[in-house]
């Protein structure tokens, strides 16, 4: 028996980069087959779909993202619409930011948080209406929570995921496209707005936000089901002359700009205190108003964190871009003493500040800048250093530009 057993392990190999299965079960967006024409290399599964990541090489994608202007299927972003009568008071339950402060017309990065504070998504919220909301999901079952809590919650509302969903223009000539597209009313739209379109008989919502970091902007397509292909190409043919090239979320460029991934840097059992970078000030404690976490919250904030989300540079070799397979799992970090402390949860190598960066999750003890780390990277243990974020542009004026 064991001489078979050694038989049969003798011809198993590992492979370097195993394939993803396409097929009837996981779910694909409106512009799958759209986006896949342009030779898509790499997927991963987000939101229960299909989610391209590659086609050519990250830092080929990183610099057509940096320089010129790019197109991404995020049709992952489900959209899970409140509405009804009472929708602006659930969702004025369900997040911490104030959503007073949030006109129609506006967007807000927001935290969906649990009754122990932690994160259990980071959407952006479009107002659409007065009664009228979107959450553009990250990657968690967040329709699942919306429509438990509304369950029993003795308002009128109703949740519900729509036929809505986005691509992606981001670089710094996606103005040019988009004025290509619907005129010169789009340039008007401040950062973090969003104006209803319509393009060939398509209904749109734009907005003035992104993953990038760059200057971008998302199209929310109604109907999406009906009309993802024909928006996908006239958008494409409107970027050629402009040189748009079909890339994936340039995860090179979020972790270079600050921004956070769901799943990696943050998860269900991080609060917002820890993440650090500003963003305190998206739990606002206003008055008497209740959201849930709330307590916790309060409680968290009086006694102060145990651990931070800190900037790292590693020294050594390039360990990689993160969706190139070299960073399968998070790396360990240890002290200089060689005791294990925390994880690096996002990590790349910078082509353009020609250096490793990345974040880690590390007590407060060892937070502060200019900390020794080691770091137990894919090339092997690293010496690195805990250095300020976001690396590049922290003010975020290149967006906003």
């Amino acid at each position: 028996m064991s001489q078979a057993i050694e038989s049969i392990q003798s011809t198993q190999h590992t492979q370097s980069a195993p394939e993803i299965l396409l097929y009837p079960r996981i779910r694909k967006s409106p512009f799958f087959y759209a986006s896949q024409r342009h030779g898509v290399r790499k997927y991963s599964v987000y939101n229960h779909h299909y989610h391209p990541r590659l086609y050519t090489d990250p830092v080929d994608e990183y610099w057509a993202l940096v320089q010129g202007v790019t197109l991404w299927d995020v049709g992952v972003e489900r959209q899970i619409e409140i509405s009804g009568p009472d929708a602006f008071t659930f969702t004025q339950r369900l997040v911490p930011r104030d959503m007073r402060h949030c006109q129609v017309g506006q967007c807000k990065y927001v935290f969906v948080t649990a009754p122990d504070g932690g994160i259990l998504n980071d959407p952006v919220l479009l107002r659409i209406e007065e009664n009228r909301f979107w959450l553009s999901l990250a990657d968690s079952d967040i329709l699942l929570w919306c429509q438990g809590l509304a369950l029993n919650a003795g308002l009128d509302v109703t949740i519900r995921e729509v036929d809505v969903a986005p691509v992606q223009v981001q670089g710094p000539q996606a103005k040019a496209v988009m004025v290509d597209l619907f005129g010169e009313a789009v340039l008007g739209m401040p950062y973090y707005h969003l104006m209803e379109a319509e393009l060939d008989g398509m209904s749109v919502v734009i907005s003035r936000t992104g993953y990038s970091g760059e200057i971008g902007y998302e199209i929310y397509l109604r109907e999406a089901s009906r009309f993802g292909e024909a928006l996908w190409q006239r958008v494409y043919e409107a970027g050629r002359p402009h040189g748009m090239q079909v890339i994936g979320p340039c995860h090179i460029r979020r972790i270079e700009g600050g921004i956070l991934a769901f799943g990696c840097d943050i998860w269900y059992d991080t609060n917002p205190f820890e993440v650090g970078m500003g963003y305190d000030w998206m739990i606002d404690l206003r008055g008497d108003d209740d959201f849930i976490g709330r307590a916790a919250l309060e409680r968290i904030k009086a006694e102060g964190v145990s651990r931070k989300l800190v900037g790292v540079e590693i020294d050594g070799p390039a360990i990689g871009y993160f969706t190139d397979g070299s960073m399968i799992d998070v790396f360990p970090v240890f002290d200089t003493q060689g005791e294990r402390i925390g994880k690096v949860t996002s990590a790349t190598h910078s082509p353009r500040q020609e250096r490793n960066i990345g974040y880690a999750m590390v007590p407060v003890e060892v937070a502060e800048l200019g900390t020794p780390l080691r770091i137990e990277a894919n090339t092997g243990l690293q010496e690195a250093r805990v250095v300020e974020k976001p690396f590049h542009d922290p003010s975020k004026e290149i967006p906003k530009g």
